[in-house]
């Protein structure tokens, strides 16, 4: 799979607000315009939209199941997402109540996912660019797994790129798809070149398959395809990212030392910084009210060499073309024409079925209706 094989038209702000022909709502929001190029040919998880509020102020990157999706999963997984901690996870801070269409959404900032940020380009990112991808993508996942989890959704798709770092959506995509013991292979939204082996035969996603995932992911931003020849990737890369891509999860790095051997080489500043992003980019912290940031210890004060917000990419990083990317497409959503007031009265709608777990609607078109959401027993220990 080529990494230009998708238009970045959406998710870089071209039209905003043509959300299939109209202007759509879901839940309290309305939406302003895909995140995913119409013609991208990579797989995605969910429809991923840009959306906002009723009250005009709050904009929020906003999540569907793919048609024929189990929604009972997808908000499981939406459900403990948002206790997700890491500079590069992505909590889920609001979710469709019991009974409501389901859809999920997080605080907006100006992200690319990678599959675009390579059509944008023009091809695979610089090998710095790759390494400092991978640190901080390593280091999140090590946090996550310390919180007994297993990220099981890892994909091109699934990495966002920021002004101040990578994000990481898509939490549990493979869950989603199918229960553990069912085949995997070849369903909708799931990359099959990222999908680990062991997962893919219907195994219970474990953290060595989030290492898989990583690999496979690191390969497409040095190539363009997540199985490349082990010739077509970089020299210095080779050797890691195959291991990655080992079939046999033993004989994968633990992701502390993955995340060394990404860091050969090259300084902590040349991978990662906590300067401010470019002008006209603004940072999580600062375009999402309320995000959560690093951890503090108990006085409040920042721990010795903790950064006071997620990590960004050092100057240089990000090639030009992304970086106005970003910024085209934060400029064209500042400036889409949103009706603001109420949202309109629920229209009645047939029972959803029966599911274990949250009952939800099938998606589309989704009347509006509260925030909240049960809590839903999705944290899995491994």
């Amino acid at each position: 799979m080529h990494a230009t094989d998708g238009g970045p038209e959406a998710a870089t702000g071209e039209a905003p607000g043509r959300v299939d022909g109209a202007r759509r709502r879901v839940g309290p929001y309305t939406l302003i315009t895909g995140l995913d190029g119409p013609r991208s040919r990579t797989p995605v998880p969910e429809r991923r939209y840009i959306a906002r509020g009723a009250n005009g102020q709050e904009t929020v990157l906003l999540s569907l199941p793919l048609p024929g999706s189990d929604v009972a999963r997808f908000m499981a997984e939406a459900e403990a997402s948002r206790y997700l901690l890491g500079s590069c996870a992505a909590p889920v801070t609001a979710l469709a109540a019991p009974g409501e269409a389901a859809w999920c959404a997080r605080p907006y900032l100006p992200v690319l996912p990678l599959p675009t940020a390579l059509a944008v380009h023009g091809g695979p990112l610089p090998e710095p660019t790759v390494r400092a991808l991978g640190v901080a993508l390593a280091e999140t996942l090590a946090v996550l797994h310390g919180q007994g989890l297993t990220y099981a959704g890892v994909s091109p798709a699934a990495v966002l790129l920021s002004a101040d770092g990578p994000r990481l959506s898509c939490f549990g995509a493979v869950r989603v798809a199918a229960p553990d013991g069912t085949p995997r292979s070849g369903l909708p939204g799931l990359d099959s070149g990222s999908l680990p082996p062991e997962q893919a035969s219907g195994g219970r996603p474990r953290p060595l398959g989030d290492v898989y995932a990583l690999g496979a992911t690191l390969a497409y931003a040095a190539t363009g395809y997540t199985a490349p020849e082990r010739d077509e990737l970089p020299a210095s890369l080779r050797t890691v990212i195959t291991r990655c891509l080992s079939r046999d999860p033993g004989n994968r790095p633990q992701l502390a030392e993955l995340t060394a051997l990404l860091s050969e080489g090259t300084s902590p500043a040349g991978l990662l910084s906590t300067e401010a992003p470019a002008p006209g980019l603004p940072s999580a912290a600062a375009s999402s009210p309320g995000a959560p940031g690093p951890a503090l210890p108990a006085s409040g004060a920042p721990a010795p060499g903790l950064p006071v917000a997620p990590p960004a990419f050092a100057p240089g990083l990000l090639p030009g073309r992304v970086i106005a990317a970003l910024a085209h497409q934060s400029a064209a959503v500042l400036m889409a024409e949103i009706p603001v007031g109420p949202a309109p009265a629920s229209a009645p709608g047939p029972e959803p079925a029966p599911a274990p777990g949250p009952a939800h609607s099938a998606p589309p078109p989704p009347p509006p209706g509260p925030l909240s959401a049960p809590a839903h027993p999705s944290l899995r220990r491994n």
